[in-house]
């Protein structure tokens, strides 16, 4: 679903608001403007802006934080794991079952059905390298390696490095006058004696699809009850999604990820220029029409 002008203008608006003289002191760097003031030090005010301080509380990391009195976890999820497709490739969508889609749902929903059946892209916003965004990327056919803490639990995704981090110290939402869309969202937890329970909001809605180009609004936000199976080796998400503007009701979903104790994930960059060799994407369907019989080698 495509941003419209006002959308794109409301979300430069939000940014601007958050970044300040950040966006500013990151102008005044380049050596052409840095040439125009007398020593080109930067304000307090503009160095906190930089550092994205908050506004009266510790960040994840403060030793002063971790240090708290926090929420006994449930489980530790340190380590790395990897979608269950035990059931067949197909289990890394999250449906069906559906809900019932309104239009702009329904029309994905057939189109993408119909270009998958005849082995074409749909909406290859990936391909494209934007972000696959929460909960796609969680399902990804890559190992994804997670680092728990008292404070907070990153999520670090083999597939582009998709970088995700749950607050555990007890922190609000942002607010939403100023708050920045992320492809992943702002994630708060608490845990209910054994089940960490993960409210998730502030979703970036250009080019992020779910399953086949199934649309979401910036109304979409997600609940997930996490829990521990298998003495340690199950990882088992529920997923609760709702967006007004695209489906009745809850889009429930229930997935499983293993632990995997020998396996790491490393760097990985997405260029467009290089998807061009992959089959599946647009670019790389493109670049195979474009070679004749006689070219080919």
């Amino acid at each position: 679903m495509r941003r419209n002008t006002i959308g794109r203008t409301s979300s430069f608006i939000r940014r601007s608001r958050r970044l300040g003289s950040a966006l500013l002191l990151a102008m005044l760097a380049s050596s052409a403007a840095t040439a125009q003031i007398p020593d080109g030090k930067p304000t307090k005010e503009q160095l906190n802006q930089l550092l994205q301080k908050h506004d009266g509380y510790y960040g994840a990391l403060a030793p002063q934080n971790l240090a708290k009195h926090h929420q006994k976890p449930g489980f530790n999820v340190t380590g790395t794991w990897f979608i269950d497709l035990s059931e067949g490739f197909s289990k890394f969508l999250f449906g069906p079952p559906y809900p019932e889609f309104y239009e702009a749902g329904k029309k994905a929903l057939k189109e993408g059905k119909a270009a998958w059946a005849q082995g074409k892209t749909y909406r290859d916003s990936i391909g494209q390298c934007y972000p696959a965004g929460m909960p796609m990327i969680m399902t990804r056919v890559w190992p994804i390696a997670m680092v728990q803490l008292p404070t907070v639990l990153y999520m670090i995704s083999g597939f582009s490095n998709s970088f995700r981090a749950i607050y555990l110290d007890g922190r609000s939402f942002s607010d939403p006058d100023i708050v920045v869309p992320t492809y992943n969202g702002e994630s708060i937890g608490h845990w209910e004696a054994k089940t960490l329970v993960v409210k998730t909001k502030y979703f970036e809605n250009h080019e992020h699809y779910i399953d086949i180009g199934i649309p979401i609004s910036n109304k979409f936000e997600m609940t997930e009850r996490m829990t521990m199976l298998n003495k340690g080796k199950t990882l088992q998400i529920e997923y609760i999604m709702t967006d007004p503007e695209n489906w009745k009701g809850e889009w429930r979903s229930t997935k499983r990820w293993n632990r995997q104790d020998y396996s790491d994930i490393g760097e990985v960059e997405c260029i467009t220029a290089n998807n061009a060799h992959l089959p599946g994407t647009d670019l790389g369907d493109a670049s195979a029409e474009s070679i004749s019989p006689s070219t080919a080698k």
